[in-house]
């Protein structure tokens, strides 16, 4: 039986040119990986992987896969040629744009933040990896600045948003004060010892000089949500959850 990869679809408003969608578990799925893991990197059979991938793409309709070597640092990747759907990513860094339509670029997750961003024109798309230390080194406002260095664009001519992932309630962080540092002692509660990635997040895409109304988010929680998103804080040995965004052609 051919894969039915289940989706969480996306539209920024007014930009129909813009696909956009979250991956999930397959529904019923159980064990480490069960069904919908994307990645190759985490000891699941890779042919199952690969029809996955391939499932995607006859459901979604991009032409090209793009994925890359996500290392929790704040590199990007500017209009990367065409990828190999069947091979995992080599080039290391945790963003990518593409002005190609038809190129997807993906991001693997299983807590970490997704954040996908387009310009308005639907001419530029984007898509970062931000786990905690992407927020503690200020990803989103970095990436924003390269994005629009890169292309001449205006902050405020982008729009974002930030895929499921670790929820406040779920993000504890025992040694905040050497992973994070003072500067972002406003999103930690010491009662509980976590810290609110999502308002972080959104706050860093403020700073980078996006507008409020242009970002948003799917408050849904990879750790308390087993039976849709792998989790690496619930299970450790898991799958990746895939966000894409892609120009349509």
């Amino acid at each position: 039986m051919d894969p039915k990869p289940r989706l969480i679809p996306f539209a920024f408003p007014g930009l129909d040119r813009v696909g956009c969608a979250f991956g999930a578990r397959a529904a019923g799925a159980c064990g480490p990986y069960g069904g919908g893991n994307i990645s190759l990197d985490v000891g699941d059979d890779p042919g199952a992987v690969r029809a996955w991938r391939r499932a995607m793409q006859g459901a979604l309709g991009f032409g090209s896969w793009q994925e890359l070597r996500q290392v929790h640092g704040t590199q990007m990747l500017f209009d990367p040629d065409p990828g190999d759907i069947d091979a995992p990513g080599t080039f290391e860094a945790d963003g990518l744009a593409t002005a190609e339509p038809g190129r997807a670029l993906v991001i693997k997750t299983a807590d970490c933040q997704p954040i996908l961003l387009a310009h308005e024109s639907g001419g530029v798309v984007a898509a970062l990896h931000v786990g905690w230390r992407g927020n503690a080194a200020e990803f989103p406002q970095r990436g924003v600045r390269a994005l629009c260095r890169e292309y001449g664009l205006a902050p405020a001519e982008l729009l974002a948003v930030r895929g499921p992932s670790l929820g406040p309630a779920a993000s504890e962080f025992t040694n905040f004060e050497a992973e994070f540092g003072p500067a972002f002692a406003p999103y930690h509660d010491p009662a509980t010892r976590t810290v609110d990635l999502w308002r972080l997040t959104r706050d860093q895409l403020l700073a980078a000089g996006l507008l409020p109304e242009r970002i948003h988010g799917l408050d849904l929680c990879t750790h308390a949500t087993p039976e849709l998103f792998f989790s690496y804080r619930r299970e450790r040995t898991c799958g990746r959850q895939a966000s894409v965004i892609w120009i349509r052609k």
